[in-house]
């Protein structure tokens, strides 16, 4: 049964200048940022940016989210430490988000002195308060690698609907929740083996504590209605212990006075946001406990995807409650993003990773185009690529960039740069300025669709204005400058008015606006035209997009993958078919197998699942990029045969060029076996 949970906003003083902490949900480290991360980058910076604009005083801060066992495997995998993966995966998403004009005060990590010492005062304040118990439990454990396993490290046929393939803690194709305990057909992802259970005593928070103050803060407009309705689902069933202890080996920070036990990922990671904070408050003097502990003079709000609202929305504000400190203003949810209709697929190079986006396209397009998408709901959101050109193509460049370009000119170059004294039309710039507290409610609610429909939609009016009065027209008749001038200085102020708005969407454009008029885009001096001022040259604020950006930036999506898939030998059935296109016997014939010994082995910076091999053909040296790091770890070929092909023409990558083709054979993962050929084969040895 469902109830329909009716909420009160919490009550706001939008005349007294605010002050606001706003975060977003921690990236992991483990990975790169693609598109689908950014939607929530970019919704929260817009929001941020616009506060700012409106004379408020907002902080945005984030963190990398750099615990957990996929970062200890993906480190022992990759054959560095784990300080050593997140500070270069760091390193990567910093750049990233600032090519994407992401604008964070702070951007930190959680594995920082300031977040050992928030995790542990807060994980002792509630243990002291009674609000942590240990219990005995039965978990999965490897008995192979030796390692208690996470949820997610265990794959295998859900036991609601069957489906195979799912992971230990959810199921992707029915959305059922269950205990890893209850998978059918468990195997483990880190060694393949089958879980045994094993008892193991593990640190508890009892969220059952804080149900009715969940309750209440939930009706208090702290969250969504969807997000409220679906977690009024938890309070029915009862809400349930929470196991914020893992096992070691594990990633992470060890919880106090319990030998061996750490802190699960999901208790330290939210605690990031507070540690960033922290470490912006030590470099620059902020008071700390003004925005984490009194919640009547600041305001904090939290950013997420829908799929983790659960932890943002029950076990966080537990934990801060629990712990005396105060609970976010508000945690606001979005939905995921699909491209082109479906799920993003690397077959299709909709997968598009940012670095790859920003070779190939402006990254306030896509600031834009999300925008224009996003409202305040927990719907998915959908870039469409052909409408995402058609609609930067025709709303910024031609309508709002077209503006400035129309009348800059004239003014440019028949009136030494200065605009007229007087608006010809005094009321249609009092229209665009009037619409602007509009716009302001919903760029504050988060309808971004919202505030650029009304902005686009003024954006025509000014067009039409510019389009009746024809300043072209009237420049090539004798006496009318005073006109074309006035027409023009117009058309520049509703730019003016309209790249304000738009600010917090494209903050670049809006810095080239501000060179090009010579002023500060101030939504609180709109009311004020550029009278008698000077501006400058106008250059180009924006080009169009072009098709063949677009499908160059796919193409090099798809070839991100298909370069690693050259590097592999495949594992199953080749096309759609399990049985490829038939060869004749003399095309067989032209491939030279040839025995090689590994002269050398090494990782392969920047790839996953790749080897670089030196390969010794009897005094001839080959290097080859094979896809079998699942399998083997490079001091475990030096010195092995192999068998190659040794006339594959040689193929550029991205990280070099690859003379040749490894055999190797198995179903795939750590199953992957490179063939040495019977005794006494020697290197270069043809094999038949």
């Amino acid at each position: 049964m469902l109830t329909l949970v009716v909420l009160c906003e919490p009550v706001i003083d939008m005349t007294e200048t605010r002050k606001i902490l706003v975060t977003s949900a921690l990236p992991y480290a483990n990975g790169p940022i693609h598109l689908g991360h950014l939607v929530e980058y970019i919704q929260t910076d817009i929001w941020a940016r616009f506060q700012r604009l409106r004379g408020n005083d907002c902080i945005y801060v984030c963190a990398d989210d750099a615990h957990g066992t996929p970062i200890m495997l993906r480190a022992k995998q990759d054959g560095v430490t784990p300080e050593q993966l997140i500070a270069a995966t760091k390193k990567e998403h910093e750049a990233d988000f600032a090519g994407f004009l992401i604008g964070f005060d702070n951007y930190y990590s959680t594995h920082s002195e300031e977040n050992r010492a928030i995790a542990s005062e807060i994980y002792l304040k509630l243990r002291d308060a009674g609000h942590i118990h240990t219990r005995t439990i039965k978990q999965a454990y490897d008995p192979e690698a030796e390692m208690f396993l996470p949820d997610r490290f265990i794959k295998g046929t859900c036991p609601k609907c069957g489906a195979e393939d799912q992971y230990g803690d959810n199921c992707e194709v029915c959305g059922a929740t269950y205990d890893p305990t209850e998978l059918k057909n468990p195997v483990s992802v880190v060694s393949g083996a089958t879980p045994v259970e094993k008892d193991s005593e593990q640190y508890f928070f009892k969220l059952g504590d804080f149900t009715n103050m969940l309750q209440q803060w939930m009706r208090e407009g702290h969250v969504q209605t969807e997000i409220a309705n679906k977690l009024d689902e938890w309070f029915e069933e009862g809400l349930q212990d929470w196991d914020i202890s893992r096992n070691a080996p594990y990633w992470g920070f060890e919880i106090p006075d319990a030998p061996g036990k750490y802190f699960y990922v999901w208790m330290d990671a939210p605690m990031g946001y507070m540690a960033s904070f922290k470490n912006l408050c030590d470099r620059t003097g902020l008071d700390f406990d003004a925005y984490w502990k009194r919640d009547d003079e600041t305001e904090l709000y939290h950013f997420i995807g829908k799929d983790i609202a659960r932890f943002h929305t029950l076990f966080w504000p537990a934990v801060l409650d629990g712990a005396g400190y105060r609970k976010p203003t508000a945690v606001y949810c979005h939905g995921f993003l699909t491209v082109n209709g479906q799920k993003m697929s690397k077959s299709r190079g909709t997968f598009i990773k940012a670095r790859t986006y920003l070779e190939y396209l402006d990254p306030e397009y896509l600031r834009y185009y999300y925008a224009a998408k996003l409202s305040s709901g927990v719907d998915d959101i959908d870039l469409n690529l052909d409408d995402f050109m058609q609609r930067v193509n025709s709303d910024l460049v031609g309508k709002v960039v077209n503006i400035a370009s129309r009348c800059a000119g004239f003014i440019n170059k028949k009136f030494d740069n200065t605009l007229s004294d007087a608006l010809p039309d005094k009321a249609l710039y009092n229209e665009l300025v009037a619409a602007g507290d509009a716009i302001a409610a919903h760029f504050e609610a988060r309808e971004y669709n919202k505030a650029v429909r009304e902005i686009m939609a003024l954006a025509d009016r000014a067009n039409v204005y510019i389009d009746e009065n024809k300043p072209w027209v009237l420049a090539k008749e004798a006496g009318r400058e005073a006109e074309v001038q006035a027409i023009c200085t117009q058309g520049i102020n509703l730019f003016r008015v309209l790249m304000t708005y738009l600010k917090p969407i494209l903050p670049a454009t809006a810095e080239k606006s501000e060179a090009f008029l010579n002023t500060t885009l101030d939504w609180r001096t709109l009311d004020q035209p550029l009278l008698g001022h000077r501006i400058n040259k106008f250059k180009p604020l924006m080009t169009r997009i072009e098709k063949e950006n677009i499908d160059a930036m796919t193409d090099a999506s798809k070839e991100n993958l298909q370069q690693a898939a050259d590097a592999e030998t495949v594992t199953g059935p080749l096309a759609d078919d399990p049985i490829a296109a038939e060869i004749s016997f003399d095309d067989f014939a032209k491939i030279d197998l040839r025995v090689a010994r590994i002269a050398r082995a090494q990782h392969v910076e920047g790839a996953d699942k790749l080897l670089q091999l030196t390969l010794d053909l009897g005094g001839v040296s080959k290097n080859v990029f094979a896809g079998i790091k699942s399998a083997y770890a490079p001091e475990d070929l030096e010195g092995r045969l192999t068998v190659m092909v040794a006339n594959l023409a040689p193929r550029k990558m991205r990280f070099g060029v690859s003379e040749g083709m490894v055999l190797a054979a198995g179903p795939g993962g750590k199953d992957l076996f490179i063939l040495s050929p019977d005794d006494g084969a020697e290197p270069g040895m043809k094999v038949k």
